[in-house]
């Protein structure tokens, strides 16, 4: 289902609605919710919102988060796991959380995370899409045979430019060549998704993912085969989008 929003803060509010409602129910049925976290621009209202959000016993929450730049220490700008402390872990409180590491062996953490991660199901992942269309850091042409949960990528040029052009670098030679990145077929195993999109720069991939063929040259692709995958998405993402193609709400 593709939901289409005036702007991007209201994508992101009406995400963090849903994405509440089901934590709560998760909770009230299992006692306990796991969740995978996206980071990146288009996150920023959602996770604000979905942080305000009431009746949510975070303590039961257990989070993944989908990748990290190999290399990076924690305390750069960049780092994802920063982006999920400040935005995520430390407003809730929540205590049960798995961050890649991708400052230590790359293959260990892979596995150890992992291994963690394939014990019970995964209620609910929030995902984005970046310019280049990767679904985590799953750049074209994707994997999407492997079924290692975590694996390490090597990140094209589009998708380290639009760290640079979103601010995260000063310039493209200090963008790591390699990430940690949670695997296609590892994310189509969460029992439900929902993808926050925004921004103009964003439209490109939007057509293709939604309306192109499903390929690994379009990763997010992909997103379109899972049974319970929901798209929220501003009017600047959807601008090149044919209205005749694509189920629009």
């Amino acid at each position: 289902m593709n939901t289409i929003y005036d702007t991007s803060e209201a994508a992101g509010q009406a995400a963090a609605v849903e994405a509440a409602t089901l934590l709560r129910n998760a909770i009230r049925s299992k006692g306990k919710a796991r969740i995978v976290a996206a980071t990146g621009a288009a996150q920023f209202h959602f996770l604000k919102a979905l942080t305000a959000a009431p009746g949510i016993d975070w303590k039961k929450v257990e989070m993944f988060h989908l990748d990290e730049y190999a290399g990076l220490p924690a305390t750069h700008p960049a780092s994802f796991r920063k982006f999920l402390l400040e935005r995520l872990i430390q407003p809730t409180g929540m205590e049960r959380y798995h961050l890649l590491d991708g400052e230590g062996d790359l293959a260990a953490v892979c596995r150890d995370t992992g291994a963690a991660l394939i014990m019970a199901p995964i209620d609910v992942a929030f995902v984005g899409i970046g310019e280049n269309g990767h679904l985590a850091f799953n750049d074209p042409p994707a994997d999407f045979t492997t079924e290692e949960p975590f694996i390490v990528v090597k990140l094209d040029e589009a998708c380290r430019r639009q760290q640079v052009s979103e601010g995260w670098f000063p310039d493209l030679s200090t963008v790591p060549q390699q990430a940690l990145s949670m695997s296609i077929r590892q994310v189509l195993k969460s029992q439900k998704i929902l993808c926050i999109v925004t921004d103009e720069r964003k439209a490109k991939a939007i057509k293709a993912c939604l309306q192109g063929e499903i390929s690994p040259n379009a990763p997010a692709s992909i997103l379109r085969t899972h049974p319970d995958v929901k798209f929220y998405l501003d009017r600047a993402a959807t601008s090149l989008l044919d209205p005749q193609k694509a189920p629009l709400a």
